[in-house]
């Protein structure tokens, strides 16, 4: 393995963990953003108890239905990133060969 080979894998760890790192701040806030923003809507809320409660119930609702769209949306891009990562794995491999026999 040579130095350029040791480089270019300790480039694609550095990506493949920073691409992990954004992923989960997103995943952050966004669970922080819902949080905030139940919590303003039960503040400024004039409404009776069961009309919040209602309200409360749909919304709960609507924050998971965002957070599995944006862990599908998230699952995706990894997926993206992923082949990417693999289709490049198979390109330097098939060109390892060539420059040892060159060598």
């Amino acid at each position: 393995m040579s130095i350029r080979d040791v480089l270019e894998n300790n480039k694609k760890a550095k990506k493949k963990a920073q691409t992990k790192k954004t992923a989960k701040n997103v995943a952050i806030g966004l669970g922080v953003g819902a949080a905030a923003g139940a919590a303003a809507g039960l503040l400024f809320a004039p409404k009776s108890g069961k009309e919040t409660r209602k309200d409360i119930s749909i919304g709960a609702k609507k924050v998971v239905e965002a957070a599995k769209d944006k862990a599908e949306e998230l699952k995706d891009k990894a997926e993206e990133i992923k082949e990417k990562v693999k289709k490049s794995d198979k390109a330097d491999k098939t060109d390892k060969p060539e420059t040892a026999e060159k060598a």
